[in-house]
Order: C-alpha cells, then sequence, then structure tokens
C-alpha cells in the first residue's frame, strides 16, 4: 500500500498541518549553528532538513571520537584510581 492511501485514511485531527510542519522546520533552524548563523532568515525546509541529518551525522562523530578519547584515557590510568572510576562513569552515559 503506498504511503499516500495509507496517509489518506488517517482521521483528520491527526494529520499535521502545513503551519504545524512550517512551525517545527522554524524550531529545527534555531537550532542548527550551520543555518542559525546565516544572515539570510529565508531556508528552504529541504535544506533545513538536510543540514539536521549533517548535524547529527556530526554529532555522532564527535560522540565516537569522545568515547574513543576516553577509553585511551582510561587505559592510561590505573584501574583504581578515582579518575578511571570517573572515566568510566562518563563511558557508560
Amino acid at each position: 500500500m503506498s504511503s499516500r492511501r495509507s496517509r489518506s485514511r488517517q482521521p483528520a485531527n491527526s494529520r499535521i498541518t502545513d503551519d504545524q510542519i512550517n512551525d517545527l522546520v522554524s524550531k529545527l533552524q534555531q537550532l542548527l549553528p550551520e543555518v542559525r548563523n546565516r544572515r539570510s532568515d529565508k531556508v528552504s525546509a529541504s535544506k533545513v532538513l538536510q543540514e539536521t541529518c549533517n548535524y547529527i551525522r556530526n554529532l555522532h562523530r564527535e560522540v565516537d571520537d569522545l568515547s574513543e578519547r576516553l577509553s585511551q584515557l582510561l587505559e592510561m590510568t590505573e584501574t583504581s584510581s578515582a579518575e578511571a572510576a570517573i572515566i568510566r562513569s562518563l563511558l557508560t552515559q
């Protein structure tokens, strides 16, 4: 069944309106440093969504890199030290 057909069978009150979509895109735009810092207020919804995906990918990479660095720090510290306990707690969050 196509997504159009399944969408058309939803009750009218569960459909998202264009205004709601525009509001959500605007909220996303405010969260994205790349888009928020631009001089122009007009950015297409597709550009905001594309930038959102890129931003989330970059955040995932940063988390992976930081986790790797914490793991390396843990290897260099004594396992019973307070520093090791802090690093372990950060890695398990």
